[in-house]
Order: C-alpha cells, then sequence, then structure tokens
C-alpha cells in the first residue's frame, strides 16, 4: 500500500487503523479499544489492554527460537572492547536482575533511575523494570550532580541503578561521587543503589545503601514478566524546561509498543534479523526508543556504541562500524555528520570500508542542513532521510517512510506526516496557513499513541505547556510551513524566529545560506537586540579542517552569500569565525543562551551543555565585534 492511501485509511478510520497496528504486539490480554477520551484532551490508548514492554523486547524472540540470535552488540572504541549479547543470554541477564531488584522491594509502579553511560547494562536495567513493572527514569550518565537531585525529588525513586564511571576519548567520568552528592543534595532518598563497578575506576560503596552488580543478582530466583495495563507508564525520561524544573515526559506501555513496532518495518525498513543501529545515547529520547526498545521488539540486533563520531579514534569510526556489523539502517544526528564533514571533508574515510549492507542514513535531533545531507548523499551512495520528532512524541512525526515506499527526498524537508499526526501550520490566532507561509508548527488532537499524555505529577504544567496556546492542538515549539505537496519544512523553534524591522525571518534558512559556503563545516545563525530594528541577525562560522584563509574575508563572503540567497531584508551584516559551538550532549546548539551572552543578560548554565568552557570562546568573539560588553 502507498503512504498516501495508508495516511487516507489511517484519516478514515483511525480506531480501526490503530487496533490493526496492535496486532504486531503480544498482548496478555487484548484491547477491546485503541482510543479512549473520557478524559479530553488528556488522550490515553489501548488503557483496557494487560501486556509486557520486557516480553515483547526479548522473551518473545527466545521463545520463537531465535535465542542465539545477537540482541545486542556493544562496540566500545575508548574501551577496546567488543561484546555480543544474544537474545537468550539477555532474557537470562534481564531477569536475573529483575529479581534481584524485586527481592529488594521493587515492585510494580515504583520508580528506578538509571545512571549509567553506554554499556549494555544500562538495557538491561530498563528491561529488567520493564519486566517488574517497575517505570524507569534514566539520566544521562554524567549529569551534574544538582540536576540529577532535582529529578531524584520529582520522582521519587526506590532504588538507584549506576556505574562507577563513564570514559570519554581522554578522560574517566566519575560518576559515583556525582550520585552521592545528588543523593546528599536530594530530599528524597533512595532504599538502595547499585553500582556497576567497571574496571577502569572501582567507586568507593557506602555500607548499607550500596550494593555492586554482580553481588546483588548472587543467588537470586529469576523473575517472571509482570502484566501492566496498557496506561501504565513505562518509564518518565526528563525533558529541560525553557522555565523552572524539567518536565518529566510519562511514556505510557501500549502506545509505546504499538507504535515503535509500526516504526521500525514502515520508516526504517527493518525486521527480524536485521542489524539497526541508532548512534545515540540511552540517556535522550533516541536511546529509548531506538537502542533499547524498537530494535529489540522487531527482533532486530541492536548497537550499543560507546564512542564519539570523531576521535574515537578518527573521523571514520562511524562507517567502521556499519561496515564491521552489517548495519542496514542507520540513525544519527545532523552534528555528528557535521563533526565527521568537518575532519575529513573530501570523505576520504568512508572509501576505507564496505557499506554495501546500509540501506539508508537517517538523521533527526535538529534541522539537517542541506550541504549535510548532500555530502552524506555524495559520499555513501544511500537515501539520507531528514525525520523530525520530539521527547514528547517519542517517535517521527513527519518522515519518508522507506518501509512502505521512498518518497521523493526534498533536501530541507523531513518528507510528509506519519498516520497519526494531523500536522497543520497556525498563525498566532490559530488559523491555517497558506502553504510556503512560515507559522507555528501544531499536531491536531488526539496525539496517536506511545506520545506523552501528560507530565509526570504535573497535569497542570502539561496542559499549560502544550494545549493551552492553540486549543484543540499540540503545540509543538517549533516553526515552519507545508509547502504544495505536504512536505513539512522544520525551519527554527518558535523562539528561533527572529523580528528583524516587522519581518518574521527563519535563523535556519539563513543557517542554509551559510552552510553553503565551500569553507565553512558548521554555522548557526542568532538575534540579537538591535535598537532601530528590534533584532538583527549574527552568524557564527566554524571553518572545515585546513583552512586558513583570511577570516574577514570569509565572513564578507558569507554577508554576500546572505544578500544574494535571502536578500537585504535579512539585514545580515555580521558574523564572526569560533573553534566550535556551544552544544547539548545531544548535539543541539545552545542559540538561547548565545543570544543571552550577546545582549548581555543573566542566564543559568545549561545542564546539558557538553563544555561550558565554550561560552568563555563565544563571549570572547562577541566582545571582538562589540557586543557581551558586560
Amino acid at each position: 500500500m502507498a503512504y498516501r492511501d495508508l495516511y487516507a485509511k489511517w484519516q478514515t478510520d483511525p480506531e480501526g487503523w490503530w487496533m490493526e497496528a496492535a496486532g504486531a504486539i503480544d498482548w496478555v490480554s487484548k484491547p477491546t479499544h485503541a482510543l479512549n477520551a473520557s478524559r479530553a484532551p488528556y488522550y490515553e490508548w489501548f488503557t483496557d489492554a494487560q501486556v509486557n514492554t520486557c516480553w515483547n523486547a526479548v522473551d518473545r524472540h527466545v521463545l520463537a527460537g531465535r535465542g542465539k540470535q545477537a540482541a545486542i552488540i556493544h562496540d566500545s572504541p575508548v574501551t577496546g572492547t567488543k561484546h555480543v549479547i544474544t537474545y537468550a543470554e539477555l532474557q537470562d541477564r534481564v531477569a536475573r536482575l529483575a529479581g534481584a531488584l524485586r527481592a529488594k522491594g521493587i515492585e510494580k509502579g515504583d520508580r528506578v533511575i538509571i545512571y549509567m553511560p553506554m554499556v549494555p547494562e544500562a538495557l538491561e536495567a530498563m528491561l529488567a523494570c520493564a519486566r517488574l513493572g517497575a517505570i524507569h527514569s534514566v539520566v544521562f550518565g554524567g549529569f551534574a550532580a544538582n540536576e540529577l537531585a532535582v529529578r531524584i525529588d520529582d520522582c521519587t525513586p526506590k532504588a538507584i541503578i549506576a556505574t562507577s564511571c563513564g570514559i570519554e576519548p581522554n578522560r574517566v567520568v566519575h560518576y559515583k561521587p556525582l550520585l552521592d552528592g545528588a543523593i546528599e543534595m536530594a530530599t528524597h532518598k533512595p532504599d538502595f543503589c547499585v553500582i556497576l563497578q567497571r574496571e577502569q575506576e572501582v567507586a568507593k560503596l557506602t555500607p548499607g545503601r550500596d550494593v555492586a552488580w554482580h553481588t546483588f543478582q548472587y543467588g537470586v530466583e529469576p523473575a517472571d514478566c509482570v502484566p501492566v495495563s496498557g496506561d501504565h507508564p513505562a518509564y518518565i525520561l526528563y525533558t529541560s524546561g525553557t522555565t523552572g524544573a524539567p518536565k518529566g515526559v510519562v511514556r505510557p506501555t501500549a502506545g509505546h509498543l504499538v507504535a515503535l513496532a509500526w516504526t521500525m518495518r514502515a520508516i526504517y525498513n527493518c525486521g527480524v534479523g536485521d542489524v539497526f543501529w541508532a548512534a545515540s545515547d540511552v540517556g535522550w529520547v533516541v536511546g529509548h526508543s531506538y537502542i533499547c526498545y524498537a530494535p529489540l521488539i522487531a527482533g532486530c540486533t541492536t548497537i550499543v556504541f560507546e564512542g564519539k563520531p570523531v576521535g574515537t579514534p578518527d573521523a571514520g569510526t562511524f562507517w567502521r562500524v556499519i561496515a564491521e556489523h552489517k548495519v542496514r539502517s542507520f540513525f544519527t544526528a545532523p552534528t555528528a555528520l557535521r563533526a565527521i564533514k568537518r575532519d575529513d571533508p573530501e570523505g576520504l574515510l568512508v572509501k576505507d570500508y564496505n557499506l554495501s549492507n546500509l540501506q539508508a542514513l537517517f538523521l533527526a535531533g535538529e534541522r539537517a542542513d542541506p550541504d549535510t545531507i548532500n555530502w552524506a548523499q555524495r559520499h555513501l551512495n544511500v537515501p539520507v532521510i531528514d525525520h523530525w520528532w520530539q521527547t514528547e512524541t517519542g517517535y517521527a512525526i513527519a518522515a519518508n517512510p522507506l518501509g512502505i515506499e521512498l518518497l521523493p527526498i526534498k533536501i530541507g524537508s523531513p518528507s510528509v506526516a506519519m498516520p497519526g499526526f494531523d500536522v497543520q501550520v497556525l498563525d498566532e490566532g490559530g488559523h491555517p496557513m497558506a502553504p510556503g507561509t512560515l507559522g507555528a508548527i501544531a499536531v491536531k488532537l488526539p496525539l496517536p499513541p506511545g506520545t506523552l499524555p501528560t507530565l509526570w505529577n504535573a497535569e497542570e504544567r502539561f496542559k499549560k505547556s502544550y494545549l493551552t496556546h492553540f486549543p484543540g492542538f499540540y503545540e509543538t515549539g517549533d516553526a515552519g510551513y507545508v509547502d504544495e505537496d505536504g512536505y513539512l519544512y522544520i525551519m527554527a523553534r518558535t523562539d528561533d524566529v527572529i523580528n528583524v524591522a516587522g519581518h518574521r525571518l527563519s535563523t535556519g534558512a539563513m543557517e542554509e545560506v551559510l552552510a553553503n559556503h565551500k569553507d565553512v563545516a558548521e554555522c548557526a545563525v542568532i538575534g540579537v537586540a538591535d535598537a532601530l530594528k528590534g533584532q538583527s541577525p549574527l552568524g557564527f562560522l566554524c571553518l572545515n579542517k585546513g583552512c586558513n584563509r583570511d577570516h574577514a574575508e570569509i565572513v564578507k563572503e558569507c554577508v554576500g552569500l546572505m544578500r544574494e540567497k535571502i536578500g537585504p531584508v535579512a539585514d545580515f551584516k555580521r558574523a564572526v569565525v569560533v573553534d566550535r559551538l556551544p552544544k547539548t550532549r545531544s548535539g543541539k546548539i545552545l542559540r538561547g543562551t548565545m543570544v543571552k551572552i550577546a545582549d548581555n543578560e543573566a542566564f543559568k548554565m545549561p545542564a546539558t551543555i557538553d563544555d561550558p568552557a565554550i561560552l568563555d570562546e563565544i563571549r570572547v568573539a562577541l566582545q571582538g565585534i562589540g557586543l557581551a560588553k558586560g
């Protein structure tokens, strides 16, 4: 069935469509209906079903005779190790860990925080919680103690599962002292902590509270899967709020299973025995959906990669992993590709590897600029598919459904809305905008299965954050437009649409122009305060490795490019060359923080920042052009 027919089928009968999709899941008690609208606008799905996530991700594959198939490949260039775990081994490991947790009092509905790097044990901890019906909350490994403390107080975990350390290319990150500090700061105290000791650093355990991973599991009775209701929270994942405390996105169990199972075949074209790799982190939503759950639900082999796109050891490490493990579909962030492109602009390292198993590269997490997509297509010789989603949705709102049909790729667009999502572009008053017109992107309620039904212990905040601005819609916080063919273009966060002398301009469109300059590896555009025009755009340019041209000349060429491609209306006159851009650990550029520095406004150090020292470099660069004077 072609995409248009499939989407029309969902529109005509959403209830029947999702009930059919639910057929891919093993139910303890099948749902009798899909949508529960009894508490609209707080919609829920498959609420009368009984199901277990761990059974669907692990046990059923062993039962089907695929116990010897690889479930997880751990590839860790930072430790120089590789390890394969079969489905049968995974079942045994998860059941034993779940048994140990149960013996210490963890039951259905209890919360467990997981604070671990990219090791298979992180997935085992998630699955062990799912096996018992416990609600896990994975906190990105290495998050500062105060940020971890905030999450401890919000979700009040009975237990915390952590490692002694994380490993970066040139340093060891001491997790245990961060964990100890967080527990000391937090009002709520966990009953116990389970610590996976790594050989790179053995942590000191707190007597009476901490227990070592292996000791904890010694001699315990393995646990069976515990059925939970369809609306039972599978996990809580915190996403940064623009103000105040982080928001705890709740992921309901049944909808999560149904949606992820559907996407693995329809979007990524992967099924039983295929190797799927999402080069992300378990601490982010991509790691939850497409490192841990979706590939295992689909019976794939998933890769847990502990390394970086460059520096472990070089810009060819991604291609090495794809070739060695015969990856079929690969998913990463544009920022990772830009780092690779910056180190290897001619793509010479790609030629060292046999990538014949790779069918497509998927990008998400931020806007994928055309220059990066073109570079990847040219060197990988496979479709490069941008798709768009959010922590809140858990999977793609808009994508090019490779497993249904590969639609024509329009560079700069994540293609079209997926079944379940009625995406509309609205003006400030909530009225639909004409094709090609920039506006706020919203999704008509109800959101589909697997998306957030609420925030953890914060229903009013959920309503205020997402449902109030445009009644009857979920507000995505992104700005963009839809073209005549129904293709969506995400141009910026709504906060990143700047107003220059009354003209609403997309910083994303400006970044596309700058990224086309032959010497520019990566860039960002922000709007700084301007007494005359309200805001004025300012560019930040990171240059390709080996470029030693005069910076002033490059800036002049970029200003000319902007005038040519967007016009004088952009009022683009200033840009600075910097070595690197401030980013979150997941690769998103911290544009809002850069604006505050430029405008001399106070700001809170972002919890997710990769390296705080970059902000001082940005301040110095801005002072060089008369900004950030404070």
